[in-house]
């Protein structure tokens, strides 16, 4: 049966996508074998030492087909013992509460100017090729960083900023960029793979408290005009803090149990 709405190319435009159920394909003579036909691919991951359940071939914008598969693995649990708090952002994509970072949120703009020639110049090719670069570069970054931290913590807080709310406003394009989404999607199932804690925490204040004796003083960045201010001193204790590892430090706190305030519970 030919599935022609799921050919991309028809008049829908839809992505190809064949769903193959558990046991219907096989690693057979160093390539896959579904229903009586041969398919070549890369085996980076040596597919012939795992048993294959549920499947599917898919193709992506520019007209290339993968093969995706669910196998089955033993997973010793994480041995991290680090506890992190996570500070989403735009300049930084996120910010750990021990001073890390990612920084990856420029992916689109750093390939934009080139994406705008081949729009106006009408390369379809050439702007899928592009759209695809910077969807694999943000993807490799994000995966490569999550796999860091799950590999290394036995607890992960990130805040609960929401992506959807503002994508509808004027930062609509740094914020898909910065791929917040991905990045929780990826520490939730990677630690519940895992065995870890990941929590999405509220992180009311977090900007504002001073991680260090927990109050709000009357230096703290405040309001749209504060968003500008990249590093301040508690007027309290004097402490100078680094915007984001600030709210990072308070996400960690707030993790555990802190009210949002900033004040500690004893």
């Amino acid at each position: 049966m030919r599935l022609n709405w799921r050919k991309s190319g028809g008049v829908l435009r839809s992505l190809g996508w064949i769903p193959v159920n558990t046991g219907a394909a096989q690693w057979k003579n160093g390539q896959i074998y579904h229903n009586g036909h041969y398919f070549k691919v890369w085996d980076s991951y040596g597919l012939s030492q795992y048993k294959f359940r549920s499947a599917s071939f898919n193709e992506d914008a520019r007209g290339r087909w993968y093969f995706n598969v669910v196998v089955e693995v033993e997973v010793e649990p994480s041995k991290g013992q680090d506890r992190i708090g996570i500070d989403l952002g735009l300049t930084d994509t996120a910010t750990c509460s021990d001073g890390t970072k990612l920084e990856v949120g420029r992916f689109y703009r750093g390939l934009e100017e080139k994406l705008a020639i081949a729009q106006r110049a009408r390369n379809k090719t050439q702007v899928k090729t592009i759209h695809a670069k910077i969807a694999n570069r943000r993807k490799d970054a994000l995966h490569k960083f999550s796999r860091t931290l799950v590999n290394r913590c036995g607890e992960i807080y990130v805040g609960n900023v929401s992506s959807l709310k503002l994508v509808k406003t004027t930062m609509a394009k740094s914020v898909l960029d910065a791929g917040w989404g991905q990045l929780k999607t990826m520490l939730d199932y990677k630690c519940a793979h895992a065995g870890i804690v990941f929590k999405e925490v509220d992180e009311a204040y977090t900007t504002q408290t001073c991680s260090s004796c927990g109050s709000l003083p009357e230096s703290r960045p405040k309001g749209i005009a504060g968003l500008g201010i990249r590093e301040w001193t508690c007027s309290g204790c004097s402490v100078t803090h680094d915007r984001d590892t600030n709210a990072s430090r308070n996400i960690l706190a707030a993790g555990h149990g802190r009210l949002a305030v900033g004040i500690p519970v004893l």
